[in-house]
C-alpha cells in the first residue's frame, strides 16, 4: 500500500505531547514530503529551550513512520523559530535568517506559481470596506467546500489576516531561501505580517514592496493549490501592478460597499484591472445593509444596490451582497472567521464560494 501524507499525519497525531497534545495539533510539523516510499518533514518547535528537549520526541516519530506499510526511508529534522541550534545532531546548523524586501529579481514575463492552478486577486478602490474580511472568509469558505486554498496577505503596509486568521508565529525557513507557510482553518496562508513585530510599521519605497511581493510568490513552499487568493491594499498602486504584470492572475474580485464615494473608487480599481489585461471576475457588495438584532428593521445605511448596478453596467456577475454584521467583525478580531462556523453570515460566504466553484474560477 502506498504511504500518503494523511497516514503519515494521523500516525504523528498518536506521539503525545506533555500538555496533552501532539505534533500535529501544535503545528509542529512542517516541510512534509512523502516520495516513492522517503518520507521526509521537519519538526519546528516554537523557540530554541523547546526544542533542547525534544530530542526524544523526533525521535520517536522516526521510528514510528518507519513501521508504516511501504516506508522505505526516514528523514526527521528538529529544529526551532528563534533559529537557534537543535538539540539532536541530525539537526544540523540552525537555519539562516531569511531577509524580506529588496529590489525584485528580473522576469522575462508573467509567472506561474509552481503548484497553484488559479490565482484570484481581492481588490478595492479604497480602505475600509471589507476587502481583507472578505478575502479570509471566502478562503475559508472555499476550503469548507474541499478546495486547496492558499491565502497571501498582500497588503504589505497594513497586514491584517495573521489577526483575521488567529496565527501569530514567524514562518521556518529552513536554508535562508524558502519560506514555510503557516495553516489555519484549512487554509494555507502568508503574510508580511508574520515577519515583523505587529506594531512596526513598513517604511519601504516602492522597489522594497516589489521585492517582497515576489518573495511571497515564488519563494514560499504553498505545496499542491486549487487556488491562491491574494488579499491586496487599498488602492491602485506598486503592489497591484506587480501582481498584474508579473504574475498570470486567473483575475480578480472587487469589494466595495453601496455609497457613491466607495463606488467611485471601486471603478478606478476596475479602470486599473481593465487597462493591466486583468478579467475582472466579479464584484461584492459589503455593508449592503444592516438587520436590526432586537426588531428585525432592515436599514441600507451606505444606501442600496450601487455595486448591483456597477456589475450589470460593466457586464460582470454580482457575486454576493454580505451586511453589516457584529458577529463578523468580531470573528475576525478573535482569529476565526465568520464562515468557519454555520451561522447565516457563513452560509452567506459559502453561496459566494459555491458560485465560484461552479463558475470554474476556484
Amino acid at each position: 500500500m502506498a504511504i500518503t501524507k494523511e497516514s503519515v499525519l494521523a500516525t504523528l497525531r498518536r506521539i503525545s505531547l506533555p500538555d496533552g497534545g501532539d505534533l500535529v495539533s501544535h503545528d509542529f510539523v512542517r516541510a512534509l514530503s512523502v516520495e516513492s516510499g522517503v518520507v521526509r518533514f521537519v519538526i519546528e518547535a516554537p523557540t530554541a529551550e523547546i526544542a533542547q528537549k525534544m530530542g526524544p520526541f523526533r525521535q520517536a516519530a522516526e521510528d514510528l513512520i518507519k513501521t508504516l506499510e511501504g516506508v522505505k526511508e526516514v528523514s526527521v529534522v528538529l529544529t526551532a523559530h528563534s533559529g537557534g541550534q537543535s538539540a539532536p545532531a541530525a539537526a544540523a546548523k540552525a537555519p539562516p535568517t531569511l531577509k524580506v524586501g529588496g529590489h525584485p529579481k528580473p522576469q522575462a514575463g508573467p509567472m506561474k506559481v509552481a503548484g497553484v492552478d488559479r490565482i484570484l486577486a481581492v481588490g478595492s478602490g479604497k480602505g475600509g470596506v471589507g476587502k481583507s474580511t472578505v478575502s479570509s472568509n471566502l478562503a475559508v469558505a472555499l476550503a469548507k467546500q474541499g478546495r486547496k486554498v492558499g491565502l497571501l496577505d498582500a497588503d504589505i503596509y497594513g497586514p491584517s489576516q495573521p489577526r483575521m486568521m488567529g496565527v501569530n508565529k514567524r514562518p521556518a525557513s529552513p536554508d535562508g531561501k524558502t519560506i514555510l507557510p503557516l495553516h489555519a482553518h484549512g487554509v494555507t496562508i502568508m503574510s508580511l505580517g508574520f515577519m515583523l513585530e505587529e506594531d512596526k510599521p513598513v517604511v519601504w519605497r516602492g522597489p522594497m514592496l516589489m521585492g517582497a511581493l515576489q518573495q511571497m510568490l515564488t519563494q514560499v513552499q504553498w505545496g499542491d493549490l486549487d487556488v491562491l487568493i491574494v488579499d491586496l491594499p487599498p488602492g491602485t498602486g506598486d503592489v497591484q501592478l506587480t501582481l498584474c504584470q508579473k504574475t498570470e492572475l486567473t483575475g480578480a474580485i472587487v469589494v466595495s460597499t453601496p455609497q457613491d464615494v466607495a463606488l467611485l473608487d471601486a471603478r478606478k480599481a476596475l479602470g486599473m484591472f481593465d487597462q493591466l489585461k486583468t478579467p475582472v471576475l466579479g464584484l461584492i457588495e459589503n455593508m449592503s445593509m444592516f438587520h436590526c438584532p432586537k426588531c428585525g428593521h432592515e436599514a441600507h445605511i451606505f444606501g442600496h444596490g450601487g455595486v448591483a448596478k456597477e456589475a450589470e453596467k460593466i457586464g460582470v456577475p454580482l457575486l454576493g451582497a454580505l451586511p453589516i454584521d457584529l458577529d463578523t467583525r468580531l470573528a475576525g478580531d478573535g482569529g476565526t472567521p465568520i464562515a468557519a462556523g454555520e451561522s447565516d453570515m457563513a452560509q452567506a460566504y459559502a453561496r459566494i464560494a459555491e458560485g465560484l466553484v461552479r463558475g470554474g474560477m476556484a
